[in-house]
């Protein structure tokens, strides 16, 4: 039997690095891009094929596509992002923090889905986006940090649009919360290890059918508000 093609954008470190370790170890096929050539090594060793892209070039974006043409890809996880600033209350962004942000969790996102269709569509597989809670605009409790929270709340838009096409393609598109985890973004004093964490979104992702199209969920199955 042939193993699942998992692809993991964004698999350098944090919880795209654990997608990795999990799914190779479990012995599905990973693709797992990262921005370092020195990170090639890392997910090698772990029995990851590497590709190396940097999100934020569209020119790299689309030599990744014609990578992929052919592939049948079982799932698809968009990790990548940026925080930006940790700002308080309502602190107006620079220029250049909002392009990093926006460009690197949404631009990045909205290019990525389109040309990772047709490989999913082969497959009929399942595509995630690492969102968080901190985009959900019912939830939102909090200005804190608002530069990242705009940027996930639109990328909660960019899965859901791409569930409406997608999903008469026979494609599952999801958003996830992977809980405050200690990782290089979420610091020390977060709630939850990113092994935990991508163990809980990995049965969540093994659950998914046709009912979980355009569906945002907690880490732990819950599902979230929009």
């Amino acid at each position: 039997m042939t193993p699942p093609t998992v692809l993991v954008v964004g698999a350098s470190r944090g919880i795209g690095l654990e997608f990795t370790r999990q799914y190779a170890a479990a012995g599905s096929r990973v693709l797992a891009t990262h921005r370092a050539p020195a990170d090639g090594d890392r997910l090698r060793a772990l029995g990851a094929e590497p590709l190396l892209l940097d999100v934020g070039d569209a020119t790299a974006l689309a030599a990744l596509a014609r990578r992929l043409a052919g592939e049948r890809l079982d799932l698809a996880i968009i990790s990548a992002g940026v925080y930006g600033p940790r700002t308080q209350g309502l602190v107006a962004p620079a220029t250049e923090d909002f392009d990093r942000v926006m460009h690197t969790n949404v631009l990045a996102a909205m290019r990525l889905v389109p040309a990772l269709a047709p490989s999913l569509a082969a497959a009929r597989g399942t595509l995630a986006v690492l969102s968080s809670r901190m985009g959900s605009v019912t939830l939102m409790r909090s200005a804190d940090g608002w530069l990242y929270r705009a940027s996930k709340a639109a990328l909660n838009g960019v899965l859901k649009a791409a569930s409406i096409e997608l999903g008469a393609r026979g494609i599952v598109c999801v958003a996830l919360h992977p809980g405050w985890v200690r990782t290089d973004m979420g610091g020390a004093d977060a709630e939850i290890d990113a092994a935990a964490s991508v163990a809980g979104m990995r049965r969540v992702l093994a659950a998914a059918d046709a009912s979980s199209n355009g569906g945002f969920f907690n880490h732990d199955g819950e599902p979230l508000a929009w």
